[in-house]
């Protein structure tokens, strides 16, 4: 096999090991919880997904987009204001977590102390896909996996949510240091330099608009929800979710490869036919996966997620009906990113500003499985325009990065 392919087998298993993480990490709070124990530990969870989303966007894809000799040193930037940026985030998520009371309070100050560890060895996986080894990166990111779940695994039933928080923030000790001896041949004798991150027109600020509204705007109405109904909303949207992490991987590594492979072929219709394809398959995969879940006997529910899965059962066909149009919708927006590039910033504002709405206004109407139908009509509604929008464009040429 060349080299390439054993890259992109490596680039896989990396996601795969790194969305695994996630899930796990999940699915044992949710098992050694309580169900108001894991509803704590969901909200401080969400609030670093979309601290791990942002850093990605801000950082992470401007840095795998860089070539030729200057890749070293981009990547010891990268590394070094992943890690200012995160202990400054962390010092305000400590100071919060002083201030608010009780079990989250404290959950938010674990998360705060732990911030700088498990960002920065995330952030690291950027710098190996940049220097062209994504291998070092998978080696890192298994033992992470490894050590969080022997982590958590010993942690003793009715844990506290910072307890919990803290075992896994401390977990990722190992995998940050064997990561960052593997970067170390690449990056030594190499100059810092973080001031372009703080410049105007950053490529990665166009990244962030793209992900504040596609993604972190879902994530922070889930988070508002514990905050202006109840926190076991959040800990049942967030537990059926997390049943659905397997279809994660095939997202992320669908935005991952598929576009060098959709930029090969000619002309807009082959484009199209190939995303199509893809996309269908995905839902299928979706409603299928969906279909499984609402199946399980409340025996294997409970082994997964404990005492939240009775409430976590009665959103999965609406979760189910999301994941499958998500399918679609993510092979939309791989059209446009390769035909038109442009028109997918407008598509994010509009339509994830739109499930935001539908999320709060289902809730309002009908409680949390309104909050789950809500975000199924905003993926479909979205995954609606992304199409009728490729149908009316016309190829443009991609513009330049920088521009």
């Amino acid at each position: 096999m060349s080299r390439r392919g054993l890259a992109a087998i490596a680039s896989v298993l990396d996601q795969a090991a790194s969305s695994a993480t996630n899930i796990l990490v999940l699915v044992l709070a949710a098992r050694l919880s309580s169900a108001s124990g894991f509803a704590d530990f969901s909200m401080v969870y969400v609030t670093f997904s979309v601290l791990l989303g942002l850093n990605m966007a801000y950082v992470g894809q401007s840095l795998v987009l860089e070539k030729g000799d200057r890749v070293g040193d981009l990547a010891r930037s990268a590394a070094g204001f992943t890690g200012a940026a995160s202990a400054a985030v962390g010092a305000v998520l400590a100071l919060v977590g002083l201030v608010l009371s009780g079990a989250t309070g404290r959950a938010f100050l674990a998360l705060g102390l732990v911030l700088p560890l498990v960002l920065l060895q995330d952030g690291l996986r950027y710098c190996f896909s940049a220097l062209r080894t994504p291998e070092r990166a998978l080696a890192a990111d298994a033992l992470r996996l490894v050590c969080v779940v022997a982590a958590l695994a010993v942690q003793p039933e009715g844990a506290s949510a910072g307890r919990l928080v803290l075992v896994w923030g401390v977990s990722a000790l190992p995998a940050l240091a064997l990561g960052l001896f593997l970067l170390r041949p690449f990056v030594r004798g190499r100059r810092a330099d973080l001031r372009p991150y703080l410049r105007r027109g950053h490529l990665g600020q166009r990244f962030v608009v793209e992900f504040a509204v596609g993604n972190g705007s879902s994530q922070l109405a889930v988070l508002g929800l514990g905050v202006f109904a109840t926190p076991l909303a959040v800990g049942a949207l967030r537990g059926a979710t997390t049943l659905f992490g397997p279809l994660n991987v095939l997202f992320n590594s669908a935005n991952a490869f598929a576009p060098p492979f959709l930029g090969r072929l000619h002309g807009k219709r082959a484009t199209v036919r190939a995303t199509a394809l893809l996309g269908l398959a995905l839902a299928a995969i979706g409603a299928g996966w969906g279909a499984v879940l609402y199946a399980l006997p409340d025996r294997v529910g409970s082994s997964l997620l404990g005492d939240t899965w009775s409430a976590a059962s009665a959103l999965l066909p609406a979760t189910g009906a999301q994941y499958a149009v998500m399918g679609l919708g993510t092979c939309a927006l791989l059209t446009l990113r390769v035909l038109a590039p442009k028109a997918t910033l407008s598509l994010q504002v509009v339509y994830s500003l739109l499930a935001v709405v539908l999320l709060l206004g289902g809730y309002a109407l009908w409680g949390v499985a309104g909050a789950a139908w809500g975000l199924a009509a905003g993926s479909a509604a979205k995954a609606t325009a992304g199409w009728l929008r490729v149908g009316r464009l016309r190829p443009e040429p991609s513009p330049a990065l920088a521009a």
